[in-house]
């Protein structure tokens, strides 16, 4: 067996670590491949934005033809430079059962850490804001929202035997359509609405929401400021978080707290289409799109994967205004099944929320951590 470090100027290289989870998940029930593109994209140095800051190596581990796993490690210079910290983050882990191919990639990655003079690594966390986090240890029996990870229960096993522990979980919960949101958080939500002279904006189509992206930039930046893996989004980041938003989002569901003209909170839903992707097996072009297209209207599933308010708004009940909408949403467009996806369990307050809501938590995600000394 032996590591090896990709060539991402090699087509054949890109294909090899892109198709790896193609292969080990194809008889899985619920893995749903990510956008081919998407990942492409992440893997080209000369055009994404990623890079313009920071750095990446992938890795994978071969013996002989077969594949038996990748890696990717990340170097985020502006996460660095804004937490104070020499972090390294990894990324697409994806391994066969085998103890001694996860170590050896992690043992890769974690050199090529120690080299460029960081002391940590955490993960799995992504390219850029929005991507999904952890690794699933619990609920292996549901299909993942949109754009969140699927793996197989060893995985957890391999990530300890690789000597990490435990940072932080992300919870996702269920609602059913017929739910029934108690009253009181309408009549909080009023309250609010009227005392402070807060509004619901929502869009038509999608070059209205376009138009908003760089207003909704800011306010996502301000939002997670508190956040453990922030950093700020440069405005060509945020155009290609746009792109993959736009390629999902029905603009009906994004909707946005308004206080007058200011954009204060937001609630991003989307049409759960992760069947589609499924059968297209990740490929949006030639054909995809129309299997995506249909999609859109035929399943009855909305993925809650988004809401935030600025720090300033907080605690005043307008939380209230965010959880009527995402019933209002539920109940408008006949959904009969929702997905609240990763809240973190040290955000004691919505997960409280949920619970009073009746959001019932059956998915589990987890953030790693290994931390050691540097060369």
């Amino acid at each position: 067996m032996k590591i090896r470090k990709i060539n991402t100027n090699n087509p054949k290289d890109i294909n090899q670590f892109i198709q790896f989870p193609f292969e080990l998940y194809k008889e899985s029930a619920y893995w749903v491949p990510p956008f081919i593109s998407d990942v492409a994209k992440t893997l080209n140095r000369n055009k994404h934005p990623f890079y313009e800051h920071s750095t990446a190596e992938f890795f994978l581990a071969e013996n002989k033809s077969q594949t038996l796993g990748r890696l990717a490690v990340l170097d985020n210079r502006k996460f660095n430079e804004l937490q104070k910290q020499k972090t390294a983050f990894f990324y697409y882990f994806e391994a066969v059962e085998d103890t001694s191919a996860a170590q050896a990639l992690f043992d890769e990655g974690q050199k090529w850490a120690q080299q460029r003079g960081l002391n940590k690594i955490i993960g799995p966390m992504g390219f850029m804001q929005g991507d999904g986090i952890g690794l699933l240890v619990e609920g292996f029996e549901h299909r993942p929202a949109i754009g969140i990870s699927y793996n197989f229960p060893y995985y957890d096993a391999l990530l300890k035997q690789a000597g990490y522990d435990k940072k932080t979980d992300y919870f996702s919960g269920y609602l059913p359509g017929t739910h029934k949101l108690p009253q009181r958080f309408y009549d909080i939500a009023e309250k609010v609405k009227a005392k402070r002279n807060f509004s619901i904006k929502s869009f038509k189509n999608k070059k209205e929401l376009k138009q908003w992206i760089p207003r909704i930039q800011k306010l996502y930046n301000e939002s997670f400021s508190d956040n453990f893996e922030h950093y700020p989004i440069s405005e060509k980041e945020a155009e290609i978080i746009a792109d993959k938003l736009l390629a999902i989002a029905d603009p009906r569901l994004i909707k946005l707290v308004m206080k007058e003209d200011d954009i204060i909170g937001f609630l991003f839903a989307f049409v759960d289409i992760s069947a589609a992707i499924k059968k297209t097996k990740g490929r949006i072009f030639p054909f995809g799109w129309i299997t995506l297209k249909r999609e859109f209207k035929r399943t009855n599933w909305v993925n809650f994967n988004g809401t935030g308010l600025l720090p300033g708004h907080r605690g005043v009940g307008a939380n209230a205004v965010l959880y009527t909408e995402m019933a209002n949403t539920v109940k408008q467009y006949g959904f009969e099944h929702a997905d609240i996806v990763q809240i973190e369990e040290k955000n004691i307050k919505s997960l409280g929320d949920m619970k009073a809501i009746g959001v019932e938590w059956y998915k589990k995600h987890r953030v790693y951590e290994k931390v050691f000394y540097t060369c």
